[in-house]
């Protein structure tokens, strides 16, 4: 077995093990986590940033980026709070924008396509309900969570537009892994903002969503190599 794919396997455990953890209610669950969750980007990282075959990829250098601010989110959110939610929205939000910067840097010819339009309307019918729950419990997270919640759709839409020099398995797996990071920052805004009491299961689907998503994305920058011409 390779390097990279040891770490890929090591990624997949940790991220099930947070997982577990981020579920239970035991307060030693969430002080493992304290070691677990910081662990799980540079992971990540390591096994983007030893595989060889990836080193063509042009969505390489922006996702590492992307995994390094992710990084910053994971640890800031380690601890509750409004103070704390903005500012692991901001590392989240500017890794988006790393994801963003190489997305666009491939983007293919050609206008909307329905997948990216359809994450864009259900972006503007969720988005404002989700920014003014969130300002009831502190005003200037209203719109900081609009502004991260467009970036965040940004990337999932852009996805759909890569060019067709990148192979096909490369842009599925970046669509797929950019839902998925959509899918767990709605259940973490409706975890945080709309639920009174919330289970903890709610966090354990906000972290299994949220590892899937981070491994497709990186799945799919290592297999983004440009296929030659032919």
């Amino acid at each position: 077995m390779t390097t990279p794919a040891r770490l890929r396997l090591a990624y997949v455990a940790l991220a099930a093990v947070d997982t577990v953890l981020a579920g239970s209610a035991r307060p030693a669950a969430h002080r493992w986590r304290r070691i677990t969750k910081p662990m799980l980007m540079p992971v990540l990282a390591a096994r983007l940033a030893t595989d060889q075959e990836a080193a063509g990829s042009p969505l390489r250098r922006s996702t590492l980026a992307a995994q390094g601010w992710g990084w910053g989110g994971d640890v800031v959110l380690l601890e509750e709070g409004p103070r704390r939610f903005a500012a692991g929205a901001a590392s989240f939000g500017v890794g988006h924008v790393a994801y963003l910067t190489g997305l666009l840097a491939r983007r293919g010819r050609g206008g909307p396509r329905p997948r990216s339009v359809a994450t864009v309307v259900a972006w503007s019918l969720t988005a404002p309900v989700m920014a003014r729950a969130a300002a009831r419990t502190w005003r200037p997270l209203g719109p900081a969570v609009l502004a991260y919640s467009a970036l965040l759709t940004s990337v999932a839409a852009a996805t759909h537009h890569l060019d067709d020099s990148v192979p096909a398995d490369a842009r599925h797996l970046s669509a797929a892994g950019a839902t998925l990071f959509l899918l767990s920052d709605s259940a973490l805004g409706t975890r945080t903002f709309l639920l009174r009491d919330p289970s903890p299961r709610w966090e354990a689907l906000v972290m299994a969503t949220y590892t899937a998503g981070q491994l497709l994305l990186a799945e799919g920058a290592a297999r983004a190599t440009p296929r030659p011409a032919t």
